[in-house]
């Protein structure tokens, strides 16, 4: 059985309900991490078993570095986890993709290769929990964070099941003081904010990401037949579907998160009304990109080296990180964007232009940033690029007037919630409003949702990661 949306709005009561009901922190974490495996396990039970492999490796690796004093050692031992980590991530995600592109370009050079195939089911949220995995080994080698020395908060915190499958991805040094301290029910303000975040991602999700996705297919599965503006609107639309559908989940999770008393990061921070490419990644999926920044460009060298250098580390992080997304040359070319615009954005360091002059920078972002989501959402390169020439040609074909009456309603929409949020600082703004004001919200927003949820549903883009 795979947790559909009824089968969750049971499951959720239930767990926190028997959660407050529970005294200490200890057994409110046997709990959450119960909930957790059987959460996850609803998917497939097999992927339990790699899961609780990883945590166990990762908890003793930390207890081990916790007591050595001697730094090779240590080092040697980090190594075991980055290796159990990186090595499960490669096998189940990346060997027939490293294994099949092996074969092409022998192929190419006249050679004849016969590559190993390996069925394997990809585990949901593989890249989320290694990710949580590694940056506790690693936090604890640096000496920022103290070994866990309780099994059950370890692994409540590598699975707990709010973030478990689409992030965010958990920083230990965060989030594990929480899971080891005893926690308070949440007062009536932190209620509020939670249940208006989880509002507010659901309006996200089957108002405007739920509805875009079958005209964006429809465009994308008919490349050749429709003209050159409908290829443009479905760029778009695609760019606010996934933005929608991610961060949609990401406020679901957090105001979830919330009624347990413990806060998860803040992953979006109105991405799309950034000014410049650096900007748009310190507001966009901020979990990954501020990993990659600790655990891999900075070791890497950062800006601490030079320009050249700098340009490198900056391609080299985007790179890895377009290839975190997924076993496709599609991720790899979508990386390699932002790492080419990134390196640009750096080397030209001009002021950053505020109010209104600030527009013609965020519209041209936006556009750089679609015309990346192209490859993104592109199940070949070839098709991405099928894409691109239908337009730069202007290509003759159907135009798609419901996908542009959709985009009139859903985009302007939003364009409110995101610049709500920026003005009043706060992702639960709503909460704040006066309570006519908050009243009229409710009942337009479950109207909306009402009038949206008719269609199917499509999958959260980012259980695929």
């Amino acid at each position: 059985m795979v947790f559909n949306s009824y089968a969750f709005a049971i499951f959720l009561p239930i767990v926190l309900g028997g959660y407050w009901l529970l005294r200490g922190h200890k057994r409110q974490n046997l709990l959450l991490l119960v909930a957790s495996y059987v959460f996850y396990g609803a998917w497939d039970v097999r992927f339990l078993l790699l899961m609780w492999f990883t945590t166990l490796v990762d908890y003793f690796v930390g207890r081990r570095m916790q007591r050595e004093t001697d730094d090779r050692i240590r080092r040697r031992v980090l190594i075991i986890s980055l290796v159990v980590n990186l090595g499960v991530l490669a096998t189940f995600k990346y060997f027939g993709f490293f294994t099949d592109s092996f074969a092409d370009l022998a192929n190419t050079v006249g050679v004849q290769v016969n590559p190993p195939t390996l069925q394997l089911l990809l585990p949901i949220g593989i890249s989320f929990y290694t990710f949580h995995g590694i940056s506790y080994t690693v936090d604890v080698y640096r000496r920022h964070i103290d070994a866990v020395d309780d099994l059950p908060t370890f692994a409540v915190f590598v699975a707990y099941f709010p973030q478990l499958v689409a992030g965010p991805i958990g920083r230990a040094q965060i989030q594990l003081p929480q899971f080891q301290s005893d926690r308070t029910p949440p007062d009536g303000d932190q209620v509020r904010s939670g249940v208006w975040l989880i509002l507010i991602g659901l309006v996200k999700k089957i108002v405007i990401a739920d509805s875009l996705a079958p005209m964006v297919n429809q465009s994308w599965e008919a490349i050749q037949s429709r003209n050159a503006v409908t290829l443009v609107l479905a760029a778009i639309g695609f760019s606010l579907q996934i933005y929608g559908d991610f961060s949609g989940y990401t406020d679901i999770a957090r105001g979830v998160s919330r009624l347990f008393g413990i806060e998860l990061l803040r992953n979006f921070d109105q991405p799309y009304l950034s000014r410049n490419i650096a900007e748009f990644w310190r507001r966009w999926h901020i979990s990954l990109s501020t990993w990659l920044r600790d655990y891999l460009y900075v070791p890497l060298g950062g800006n601490r080296k030079g320009a050249s250098r700098t340009s490198f580390n900056l391609f080299a992080t985007m790179l890895l990180g377009g290839l975190w997304h997924g076993a496709a040359w599609t991720f790899v070319v979508w990386g390699a964007l932002h790492g080419a615009m990134l390196m640009i954005s750096h080397r030209r360091d001009r002021p950053i232009r505020t109010g209104i002059r600030s527009i013609p920078s965020v519209v041209i972002t936006f556009g750089l940033v679609t015309f990346a989501w192209i490859f993104f959402r592109a199940e070949s390169v070839s098709a991405a690029f099928e894409f691109i020439k239908g337009i730069i040609t202007l290509q003759g074909g159907t135009m798609d007037w419901s996908l542009l009456v959709l985009l009139m309603f859903v985009g302007p929409l939003m364009v409110v919630i995101d610049l709500a949020q920026r003005v009043r600082g706060d992702d639960a703004f709503l909460a704040s409003l006066p309570s006519p004001l908050q009243g009229v919200t409710v009942g337009v927003s479950l109207l909306l949702l009402i009038v949206f949820s008719g269609g199917a549903s499509a999958p959260f883009i980012y259980f695929q990661f």
